[in-house]
Formats: C-alpha cells, structure tokens, sequence
C-alpha cells in the first residue's frame, strides 16, 4: 500500500470518528466501517477478500 493509500485511509477513519454520535445503536454501522478500514491498513485483511474477518466472521 503507497503512502498516499494510507493517508487516504486514515483521512477516511478519522471523517467518520468525527461522525460518531455516542448512540451505540446508531453508531454500529460507522464502527463496522472504521473496523474495516483499520484492518485494511493495519494489513491485517487482505483488500481483495470478500471476507472482512475470517477470525470473527463479520
């Protein structure tokens, strides 16, 4: 992944912390979408996988 790929990635996490409204039930499908994007740039879920976490299943 190219340094602009991660900035691109981090930029995008940290747009949608800003979006969190502190409501759990609200904030599940923002959450989900964050956990995404950490795994991809953590590297720890391959980006062609249709799969997002094989360890949990979500």
């Amino acid at each position: 992944m190219t340094a602009e790929q991660q900035q691109a990635l981090s930029n995008k996490i940290e747009e949608l912390k800003g979006s969190l409204t502190g409501d759990m039930f609200n904030d599940m499908e923002i959450r989900d979408q964050i956990h995404n994007l950490e795994m991809q740039l953590n590297g720890t879920k391959p980006s062609d996988s249709h799969f997002d976490c094989v360890g949990c299943g979500s």
